[in-house]
C-alpha cells in the first residue's frame, strides 16, 4: 500500500483548520504548524463577543458584502454557504441561533467549545498539530523551513503545502504578516495591509476625552457618503469604535487616505423625526440649564450632551446631524480585520499559487475584506475548504466523502 499523501498547513486559524478537516477526511496525512503556543487565538478572542459565525441574510446580499473580491470568493462561499456553516457547527455538537439582526451565533456564545470539538475531530483523524513553529521560508534545498525555540530548525518537504497565515490585525494573536517579505522575495504581488472594521480618530477636546472615554452611545445612527447605519458606538480616547462605526470604516478609511480627513454625521436620536426634535426643544426651559433641558426633553445621556457641546452648533440643528471630523482610523493593532494581502492575480481558481508549484493559500492572507456580521469567518472557512479541495485535485487524491 502506498504511503498517504502528505500536506503541510501553515497557520492554525479557521482557514487552516477547515483545510485540515477536508484533507484528513480524504485520507491525507496532515501536519498543521503555527507559530503561537496554541491554535486559533484570534477565533477565541472573537468568541469573547459571542462568536458571530455567519448571517441569515439572502445569499446574494451576503455575497455582495465582499465588494471587489466577490468574484473570487463567490465559488468558495457558494460551496460552503451560511446554512452549511450552521450545519457544520451542529455536526460538532454546537447548536446555533440567529439573533434579531440575522447574525448567527453558537448557543454557547463562546468559541472554545466549538474549537475543542474541531480539534478533537482532527486529532481522531490523525492530524498533527505543531505549535511554536514559525515559518521562515525555504531551506537551500527548497523545503519549508520552521524556527523552533531552543531547537534546530525544522525542514519539511510535503507533497503540497497550504498557507493560511492570516492578515495583519491583532498581531499579538498570531497574524503578524511576517510572511509578507517571504512571498515578496519570491516575486509575488501583495497589496499593503490596511485596517478594516476599525475605529475612527476624532480630535476630541480634553474635557470630552477625560470624562467620557469608554462611554457607550446607544441607539444612534452614523452616516457617511450617503449611507446610514443604526447601532451603537463607544467614545474612546482617540475617537469612536463600535458596530455602527465598523460598518462605515472602509469608506471612511479610503476617504481619509485620499483627502486627509472625512466628515461623518451622527444622529443622536434616530428614532425621532427632526420635526419632533425641534418641537421638544422649543418647549419652555422654565429656568433649566441647556443640559437639563436636553436630558428632559430628548432623554439624551451626558455623553451625548457633551458631544453636542463639542460641535458648537445649536442643539436643534445638531441632535439629528452632528458633524464629526475624522482625521484617521485606528491601526492594525486594534482593527478587527485587515484589507490587503496576497493579490488575486497570484492565486489560481483552485487557490494554488502558480509561481510557487505545490503551494496554496487561503483565508485572510488573501486580498479581500468584509464587514462584521459573520462574513469574515464564513469566507475564511470557505476558502480553507476550497483550497484543500484544490490540493486534492492537483495531487489526484479526489474526495471520498464530504465532511
Amino acid at each position: 500500500m502506498a504511503d498517504p499523501l502528505k500536506v503541510a498547513i501553515v497557520g492554525a486559524g479557521p482557514a487552516g483548520l477547515a483545510a485540515a478537516e477536508v484533507l484528513s477526511e480524504a485520507g491525507v496525512a496532515v501536519t498543521v504548524l503555527d507559530r503561537m503556543p496554541s491554535p486559533a487565538r484570534k477565533l477565541l478572542m472573537a468568541g469573547r463577543g459571542g462568536l458571530n459565525l455567519t448571517h441569515t441574510e439572502p445569499l446574494e446580499t451576503f455575497l455582495s458584502r465582499y465588494g471587489a473580491a466577490r468574484g473570487r470568493l463567490e465559488p468558495a462561499v457558494r460551496a460552503f454557504p451560511p446554512e452549511a456553516v450552521r450545519a457544520w457547527c451542529e455536526g460538532l455538537g454546537q447548536t446555533t441561533y440567529a439573533g434579531t439582526s440575522g447574525r448567527v451565533f453558537p448557543t454557547a456564545m463562546k468559541a472554545a467549545p466549538l474549537l475543542r470539538a474541531l480539534l478533537a475531530r482532527l486529532a481522531a483523524r490523525g492530524v498533527t498539530l505543531l505549535s511554536r513553529h514559525a515559518w521562515t521560508g525555504w531551506s537551500a534545498e527548497g523545503a519549508l523551513a520552521f524556527d523552533l525555540p531552543g531547537l534546530a530548525p525544522l525542514h519539511l518537504a510535503p507533497d503540497a503545502a497550504l498557507l493560511a497565515l492570516g492578515g495583519a490585525s491583532w498581531p499579538r494573536l498570531g497574524s503578524d504578516a511576517a510572511w509578507v517579505p517571504l512571498l515578496a522575495a519570491r516575486g509575488l504581488g501583495l497589496s499593503p495591509f490596511r485596517p478594516a472594521n476599525c475605529g475612527v480618530l476624532v480630535p476630541w477636546t480634553d474635557h470630552l476625552r477625560d470624562r467620557f472615554a469608554g462611554t457607550p452611545l446607544k441607539r444612534i445612527a452614523l452616516s457617511f457618503d450617503g449611507r446610514t447605519v443604526r447601532g451603537e458606538a463607544v467614545i474612546t480616547a482617540g475617537g469612536l469604535e463600535g458596530g455602527a462605526v465598523y460598518a462605515l470604516s472602509a469608506a471612511i478609511r479610503d476617504r481619509v487616505a485620499a483627502e486627509s480627513a472625512a466628515t461623518v454625521t451622527l444622529d443622536l436620536r434616530p428614532d425621532l423625526p427632526a420635526e419632533e426634535v425641534a418641537r421638544r426643544l422649543a418647549a419652555p426651559r422654565r429656568g433649566q440649564s441647556l443640559s437639563n433641558h436636553l436630558r428632559r426633553t430628548l432623554a439624551l445621556p451626558p455623553a451625548a450632551i457633551a458631544l453636542l457641546r463639542e460641535g458648537g452648533v445649536p442643539p436643534e440643528a445638531a441632535v439629528k446631524a452632528l458633524e464629526l471630523r475624522v482625521t484617521g482610523v485606528s491601526g492594525l493593532d486594534r482593527a478587527i480585520s485587515s484589507a490587503g494581502g496576497l493579490r488575486w492575480e497570484e492565486v489560481a481558481e483552485d487557490f494554488a499559487l502558480p509561481r510557487l508549484p505545490g503551494l496554496f493559500a487561503a483565508g485572510e492572507m488573501l486580498d479581500w475584506e468584509a464587514p462584521t456580521g459573520g462574513h469574515l469567518l464564513t469566507a475564511c472557512l470557505a476558502t480553507g475548504r476550497a483550497a484543500a479541495r484544490g490540493v486534492l485535485a492537483r495531487l489526484g487524491a479526489g474526495l471520498e466523502s464530504s465532511p
